[in-house]
C-alpha cells in the first residue's frame, strides 16, 4: 500500500509483478469503456493527465462483461461486471491507466493496482421528467424508471402511489424513455454528475436532496486506476496521481465505501451515503430502505479531521464503520439484503472490521462512491 506524505508520495512496493509504463517518448495508454459517458469522462481524465506529464495520452476501449450482457444489473453479478476487464488490461500491460466510476469498483482491493480520486461531480440524483416535472408534481401514479434498486427504494418511500420501472440502457437510451418522441414513461432518474460531464444538465428537471434520495457510496467521482509500480517515488505517474488526488472527495469517499464494505452491501441492496468535509471535520450520513420503500433507517455522525492525512484517512475508515454499525444495531439487516447481518447470527463469530481500503488510504493506493456504471 502507498502512502502519501506531505509534498509527495513514499515509496511503494508492487504486491506483485507487473509491466511498467511505456517509453517516456510513447503515448500513455488510458483504458476506457465504450460508451459515450465512460469515454467522455476518460476525455477529461487524459488531458488533464496530459498536462501534468507533458506526455499524450490515447484512449484505448475495453469491453466489459457489462457491456456485452443484458439484463438488471443485481442479475448481472453487481458493479464488478464493468471493472474486471479495465484491471485485466492494467495488469497485463493493455494499458496504462484506466478510469472507472468510482461507485463501480468493488470495495475489495486489488494487489497491484492504486487509485486516485480528483474532484468529485454533483453527487445528487436528478429527476428528468416530461413538461419539466418534479417529484412532488408529478401525477398520481406516475411511470419513473430507474435499474436502482436504492433509487427506487427511495423513490417508493417519497411517492408511494408512484409506478417505479426497472430500465436499463444508455444515458440517450434511458431519457428518451420520459423525454424522446416514443416515450413511455413520466420521468426517470439518473445522475447529475453522468449528465453534466456529458453536457445533459438540461435534461434535469429537479436535483434530489440527499434528504429525498441519498445518492450511492461514491457517486459523482471518478477513481483513476494504475499499476502500483508505476506510482513509486520518481515513477512515471506518481506526479501526476498526486495532482489529480482531492483530499475532501478522497476522505467522503473512503467513509462512504467503508460503510458499504463493513455493512457488505451489493448492488441489490438499497444503501445509500454521502459525506463531506465541512471547515474541520468529515460528516457522514446514509440510509438503509426495504426494497418497497416501506421503511427506512437514517444515521448520521462526524469525525474531527487533523490536517494530517494519515490520521484524516483513517478517522474517515473509522466514521464508516461506526455509522454502518449503528444501522446494524438499529436492525439494518432485517429491511436490507445485506451480508453484514451475519455479524448478529447466533453463534457466529461478529464479522471482522474490513481491513483498509488500499485504494482508497490514499490518492495513491488500490482499488476504490461505483461510478456511473454506464448508468449515470
Amino acid at each position: 500500500m502507498t502512502h502519501r506524505a506531505t509534498g509527495g508520495f513514499r515509496p511503494a512496493r508492487a504486491a506483485r509483478e507487473t509491466v511498467r509504463v511505456t517509453s517516456p517518448s510513447a503515448p500513455l495508454r488510458l483504458g476506457t469503456r465504450g460508451s459515450a459517458l465512460a469515454t467522455t469522462q476518460s476525455g477529461l481524465v487524459a488531458r488533464r493527465i496530459e498536462a501534468l506529464t507533458g506526455r499524450s495520452v490515447e484512449l484505448v476501449r475495453i469491453r466489459t462483461e457489462g457491456d456485452v450482457r443484458t439484463g438488471s444489473l443485481a442479475s448481472l453479478g453487481g458493479t464488478g461486471v464493468f471493472v474486471t476487464a479495465l484491471r485485466e488490461a492494467l495488469l497485463d500491460g493493455r494499458c496504462d491507466v484506466a478510469v472507472h466510476s468510482l461507485k463501480d469498483l468493488p470495495t475489495a482491493p486489488v494487489d497491484g493496482l492504486t487509485i486516485v480520486t480528483p474532484e468529485r461531480e454533483d453527487p445528487r440524483d436528478a429527476l428528468c421528467a416530461r413538461d419539466g416535472l418534479t417529484l412532488e408534481t408529478l401525477p398520481r401514479g406516475a411511470r419513473v424508471g430507474t435499474g436502482s434498486p436504492r433509487r427506487a427504494a427511495q423513490l417508493r418511500a417519497a411517492r408511494p402511489d408512484l409506478d417505479v420501472v426497472d430500465i436499463r440502457g444508455n444515458v440517450d437510451t434511458r431519457l428518451a424513455r420520459a423525454l424522446g418522441p416514443d416515450a413511455d414513461l413520466d420521468a426517470v432518474v439518473l445522475a447529475c454528475s453522468g449528465l453534466a460531464r456529458l453536457g445533459r444538465s438540461d435534461a434535469v428537471t429537479q436535483a434530489l436532496e440527499p434528504v429525498v434520495v441519498t445518492p450511492a457510496p461514491g457517486q459523482g467521482a471518478l477513481a483513476v486506476e494504475a499499476r502500483t509500480a508505476d506510482l513509486s517515488e520518481g515513477g512515471p505517474l506518481a506526479a501526476a496521481f498526486a495532482a489529480l488526488d482531492h483530499r475532501p472527495t478522497r476522505l467522503a469517499v473512503i467513509a462512504e465505501r467503508a460503510l458499504l464494505a463493513r455493512l457488505e452491501a451489493g448492488c441489490a441492496a438499497p444503501v445509500g451515503a454521502i459525506a463531506r468535509v465541512e471547515d474541520d471535520q468529515l460528516a457522514l450520513g446514509a440510509v438503509v430502505a426495504r426494497l418497497d420503500g416501506g421503511e427506512r433507517l437514517k444515521h448520521r455522525s462526524a469525525a474531527a479531521l487533523t490536517g494530517d492525512d494519515a490520521r484524516d484517512d483513517d478517522a474517515a475508515r473509522t466514521l464508516g464503520v461506526r455509522v454502518a454499525e449503528a444501522l446494524l444495531a438499529d436492525g439494518a439487516e432485517r429491511i436490507a439484503p445485506l451480508a453484514g447481518s451475519g455479524a448478529r447470527e447466533p453463534g457466529r463469530e461478529p464479522a471482522a472490521r474490513p481491513a483498509p481500503d488500499p485504494a482508497l488510504a490514499d490518492p495513491t493506493a488500490s482499488g476504490a462512491p461505483g461510478q456511473e456504471s454506464g448508468r449515470p
